[in-house]
């Protein structure tokens, strides 16, 4: 039997905003922050439970028992109002979580809304000023071991750089690291590494996608640095163990590139420019690929779909590519074509077969389920507008490199994304 202020909760879930998680958007949420007012589904209900009932005071809508105080405050607040205040100055550069999103992203989302208050208090937003130092643990290009890497961003270099931090852990360097792990508390240290002269790598802001990783990496609070280098694509694997230091790293990104493009492009309209900022890869997963001779063998690759780039490695967590492939517009001869005939191949019999003007790709996919979440992608792709960016990119992206030069998106033209032969 329903109770008086069950009956309550259930009326209450069907106003507009109650009926999805406060947090993430889920739908049907069954739990609620009652000293917050607010509802919330069960994967967001147990990061507020993780801060600590002093932030957050968490039940059940249907399994806890309600005090009647605890329902008028459910009457009171509500989703929509709670938002009004505690996202009231959500930068536009901030990336506001959904329900598939990684766990990092959702956790620090509801950190930075109830614990730290960051949009109610924007002083408190440390990733807005367009500049950052700090240490991360980097993959090797050659081997698996992570590194302590000292990276720094630049907005007005349009740079982020990594280098080698002190070669001992002597006094400064020690206080460098504990530099990094205090700086998003407000604290204030000056200390002094000592580091190379040059940097081991730089990134242009210009040419850079980032992205969490946490299931390639291994590591919940990781993430993938994709850039232009030498005219072919390059990946970097970074991860730290404070999840707070990486969503800040991530955030800062995203608003130096946007406060680039604001630059650049003055009179485009913000939301447009937005699109412009890292976005998660549409797609990755193995598949089979074979050349185009009937004697060409299939061969296990990692692939990622980029925008309209689809990306081949031999394992996840290559540096490089080892081929890229431009998806254009369905009406300038890209298409599919699936087949449901046999293949040649045991290990993945759902085959289909990548069409551009150039080539046909043949590919095969494990189960019919994961075929059709590619085809559904790549479609998706196909149908999708191209842009002037897109457009220089696809004469760009030859089966040969001719030029190791690569050109700023704040140019006019984008990127020089540069091919490497298309091999199995």
């Amino acid at each position: 039997m329903v109770d008086h202020n069950e009956k309550i909760l259930q009326e209450l879930l069907k106003k507009p905003g109650n009926n999805v998680c406060a947090d993430c958007g889920a739908g049907d949420p069954d739990w609620a922050s009652y000293n917050l007012g607010i509802f919330i589904c069960m994967r967001c209900a147990s990061i507020h439970r993780g801060m600590g009932a002093h932030i957050s005071k968490v039940k059940h809508l249907e399994l806890d028992r309600w005090e009647d105080s605890q329902v008028q405050r459910m009457k009171e607040v509500g989703n929509t109002a709670a938002k009004h205040k505690y996202e009231e100055r959500v930068p536009p550069c901030y990336r506001r979580p959904t329900k598939n999103d990684p766990q990092v992203l959702i956790e620090q989302w509801i950190r930075a809304k109830y614990e730290r208050e960051e949009f109610c208090h924007p002083e408190r937003q440390s990733y807005l000023s367009g500049s950052m130092e700090g240490f991360l643990m980097k993959r090797g290009k050659e081997d698996s071991r992570y590194q302590l890497r000292k990276f720094v961003l630049n907005e007005n270099e349009d740079t982020l750089k990594y280098q080698h931090p002190s070669d001992t852990c002597g006094a400064s360097g020690c206080l460098g690291r504990i530099y990094d792990r205090l700086r998003l508390k407000n604290y204030r240290l000056r200390y002094h590494v000592k580091e190379h002269k040059e940097p081991k790598g730089i990134l242009k802001l210009s040419e850079l996608n980032v992205s969490f990783a946490p299931a390639k990496i291994g590591h919940m609070n990781s993430m993938q640095l994709t850039f232009i280098k030498d005219g072919s694509t390059r990946h970097i694997f970074v991860y730290h163990e404070d999840p707070e230091v990486i969503n800040c790293w991530y955030t800062a990104i995203r608003c130096a590139k946007l406060h680039l493009l604001q630059v650049a492009f003055p009179s485009t309209p913000q939301s447009d420019l937005l699109l412009r900022l890292p976005k998660d890869f549409a797609r990755e997963g193995w598949l089979w690929k074979t050349g185009p001779r009937a004697s060409d063998v299939h061969r296990r690759r990692w692939f990622t779909l980029d925008n309209r780039k689809l990306m081949y490695h031999d394992e996840p967590l290559d540096a490089y590519p080892k081929g890229e492939i431009f998806i254009g517009h369905e009406s300038t001869g890209y298409h599919i074509k699936v087949s449901n005939t046999g293949n040649g191949c045991k290990e993945a019999r759902f085959p289909f077969h990548l069409v551009t003007p150039e080539r046909t790709f043949c590919l095969a996919a494990a189960t019919h389920e994961d075929r059709a979440g590619w085809l559904s992608v790549i479609q998706q792709t196909l149908k999708r507008p191209l842009t002037p960016q897109d457009s220089t990119i696809e004469a760009t992206l030859v089966r040969k490199r001719t030029t190791s030069n690569s050109i700023s998106i704040f140019s006019g033209r984008w990127d020089c994304f540069l091919n490497t032969p298309m091999t199995s």
